[in-house]
């Protein structure tokens, strides 16, 4: 481990170390917030829950600063739990533990949660700092970020007062994020009834894995592999030299994490089965030379299974299962025309799940513009709706527009320019945040999001540069005072 200097990192650090030690995996935030309510009565600060689970915690300005605007620090609870397939880690009970790794923070074969838990450990330290001058906070500690932003979704009005946002959870630092995506997920759900299969034919597995997978907002334009599109390929590339009955596929995590694992059972003619390893062989070469560069430890295996159940999809339905998937669109649909680099809308084949005789597919559809993300989404509901299945959209959240004449933007700009003798990258991302939906539900709401630099979020190769949480302190440290 590489001696930390700065003595607010060794602090903040110490404190993520704590949240980590508590599960978080969305959608089951309630302990992290029953610790953040304690911690709040701990310290003697005013603290309130919603019917959600999002918490609001008051803290008083400094003396001299009782009289500035409120400013919210702002950031969600909840983590993106992801583990490679060796892992024995239990998120729902166990400690994340940390691997130091020179100037990087990441987990032992775990997404680390420094989306966004660094944040909540940053806004503590901000808290109780004494030698601080800030002026009165909000923190502001949102659940269910990660499977759609639905605890900032439910926010009433009148939970939080203050009409300045600083969001930490952008996650390169000297960035200065202004605008962000707006996103739906869709549901697809199709019958797949199961009928008998001839006995001279033998069952297998098919692995789909080794890929790098990522954040869906972040990495979509990396053209990274997709598990469940490789597998999909693989057995199709099968079907296309034998009889193939599907009895099971399951692939992929949450919405917004690229599929990184897939798997099939599957049944072929055993007269047939040289000729189903040498159709799996020939996609995974085919695969490797198309993503060697973003995944090159990504395999597909074939494994016998001795015992099996001879059940399965008729040829028509593994057909019929098979087409859906390789007609979704996955990845970048179109670059933005007015910012240089931005991916405008995209889309990830996040998940395939076969039960009880029916398929579910969930894909994650993000746009900068409204008009585009519900174009995607109509085209997503036609493949469904044209394979037999049914299609279902949520709400979704709104994208954040960009305001370059924002106070707060000039404010940062220029303590940040005094400070690090730089200019920041002014940024608008096609990840969610959310701003989006606090800003649309906050008239007059001035936002910003920033934070340390975070590499591969929503996959176990997440991790963080340690020298930026102290870069990003010190800017916070200066930009109070600011605020006064």
């Amino acid at each position: 481990m590489k001696k930390i200097t700065h003595a607010r990192t060794k602090e903040i650090l110490g404190v993520f170390e704590e949240l980590s030690k508590i599960p978080r995996c969305s959608k089951h935030e309630e302990k992290i917030c029953e610790w953040l309510l304690k911690w709040a009565d701990d310290h003697k600060f005013e603290a309130k829950l919603d019917e959600v689970g999002n918490v609001c915690i008051k803290v008083p300005a400094s003396k001299g600063y009782e009289k500035s605007p409120t400013v919210v620090l702002q950031g969600h609870v909840d983590m993106v739990c992801e583990k490679t397939p060796d892992s024995r880690h239990d998120f729902s009970k166990d400690p994340i533990k940390f691997v130091y790794d020179g100037d990087w923070l990441k987990a032992d074969r775990t997404t680390l949660g420094a989306d966004n838990g660094i944040a909540i450990a940053m806004a503590l330290i901000a808290a109780t700092d004494k030698t601080l001058k800030h002026p009165p906070f909000e923190l502001l500690f949102t659940v269910d970020e990660e499977t759609g932003l639905t605890g900032a979704s439910s926010l009433k009005p009148g939970f939080i007062s203050g009409k300045i946002l600083l969001n930490i959870d952008s996650e390169d630092e000297g960035y200065l994020t202004v605008g962000c995506a707006g996103g739906i997920n869709t549901r697809i759900r199709l019958l797949v009834d199961s009928v008998k299969v001839p006995r001279t034919y033998e069952s297998y597995t098919v692995m789909a894995g080794g890929m790098k997978g990522g954040h869906s907002g972040v990495d979509i334009h990396l053209q990274k592999a997709n598990a469940i599109i490789g597998l999909a390929r693989a057995l199709n590339k099968i079907r296309s030299k034998t009889d193939l009955r599907i009895s099971g596929f399951t692939g992929g995590t949450a919405h917004n994490a690229i599929p990184r694992d897939a798997e099939a059972q599957i049944f072929v003619p055993e007269a047939d089965a040289k000729l189903a390893r040498s159709a799996v062989k020939e996609i995974e070469n085919a695969l490797k030379d198309e993503f060697g560069t973003t995944d090159p430890d990504l395999f597909i295996k074939v494994k016998v299974v001795k015992k099996a159940e001879y059940t399965a999809f008729s040829p028509e339905v593994s057909k019929k299962v098979l087409d859906v998937i390789l007609a979704l669109p996955h990845g970048v649909a179109s670059m933005s025309k007015d910012i240089a680099g931005l991916v405008e809308t995209s889309n990830n084949l996040a998940n395939v799940r076969i039960e009880d005789g029916i398929m579910t597919i969930l894909t994650s559809q993000r746009s900068s513009k409204v008009s585009s993300l519900m174009a995607l989404t109509r085209r997503i509901e036609a493949v469904g709706e044209l394979a037999g299945g049914i299609s279902v959209s949520g709400e979704g959240y709104p994208p954040w527009p960009p305001r370059m004449d924002s106070p707060l933007l000039k404010t940062c700009t220029k303590v940040y320019e005094r400070l690090y003798k730089k200019k920041p990258v002014i940024d608008v991302i096609h990840a969610g945040l959310e701003c989006g939906i606090i800003g649309d539900r906050t008239p007059g709401m001035d936002m910003i999001s920033f934070g340390p630099t975070i590499k591969n979020p929503h996959s176990p190769d997440e991790k963080i540069h340690i020298g930026t949480i102290g870069l990003v302190w010190d800017f916070m440290e200066e930009l109070f005072k600011e605020l006064k």
